[in-house]
């Protein structure tokens, strides 16, 4: 049986709202709170002293807003936001929130927001415990797919495809992606730069896996995948190092 522990720390202006997330925190088994926080400079002084994996964060806060403060928190701290507006769902998304609450909330819909939380770190902290059995070059990693550690050889991915909460690995010769808990940002940071490029917020894909560069599209395996602005300059970057310059 897993022994995770995800700490925590709630986050909120509205007392009443504080003191119910802090209610259904402490009945979790699984999750830790190490305080609460009325707003978000409480909070990111706090975090400062005593990092947490988690924080079940409101959006509307004065001087600082949820959103506003996401970006700033460690790249291993993990966020679900709590609001009473439904039009921030895609702000949540934008900054890889793991999940969104629409107040009023029950524990129910809670939970079910805590088990997405729960699979996010038992994946990432299982990965972060894996030996590296190559001293000198990453050649394979393990990913969490459908209740299974699958090994995933490095040389068979054509790209990576980012989803809400998910991602799907495309392989060579297999035509049905494989589906695994995690997001592209996390997944970055474990890929070799060598052989990996994120070129779109949605994909990163294997240098040695492209077959045609036609304007601002990579193709792959049939596959089309625009290379977005915010990535160009390193693309092209990686086009003229690889290129034949004919005089």
């Amino acid at each position: 049986m897993s022994t995770l522990k995800i700490s925590c720390i709630a986050v909120d202006d509205e007392p009443m709202a504080l003191n119910l997330v802090e209610s259904y925190i402490e009945k979790t088994p699984f999750l830790e709170l190490k305080t609460k926080c009325s707003n978000a400079l409480e909070a990111m002084s706090f975090i400062k002293n005593t990092p947490v994996d988690l924080l079940f964060l409101d959006i509307q806060m004065p001087d600082l807003t949820g959103v506003e403060f996401s970006k700033m928190l460690p790249k291993n701290t993990r966020v679900i936001f709590t609001t009473a507006f439904n039009e921030y769902a895609l702000e949540g998304f934008k900054v890889e929130a793991l999940d969104y609450l629409l107040k009023p909330f029950d524990y129910t819909e809670f939970l079910t927001a805590a088990n997405k939380a729960y699979q996010w770190f038992e994946l990432v902290k299982g990965q972060q415990t894996t030996p590296d059995l190559t001293s000198s070059k990453k050649e394979f990693l393990f990913v969490k797919s459908e209740y299974k550690q699958l090994r995933i050889k490095l040389s068979d991915v054509l790209y990576f495809e980012g989803l809400k909460d998910y991602i799907k690995i495309w392989l060579k010769n297999n035509n049905t992606p494989i589906l695994t808990l995690m997001n592209l940002k996390s997944l970055e940071q474990e890929l070799p730069k060598s052989q990996f490029m994120r070129v779109h917020r949605s994909f990163i894909v294997a240098l040695n896996s492209i077959n045609v560069i036609e304007r601002s599209q990579i193709i792959i395996n049939k596959q089309r995948i625009t290379v977005s602005e915010q990535y160009k300059p390193q693309f092209l970057e990686f086009i003229n190092n690889n290129s034949l310059n004919l005089k």
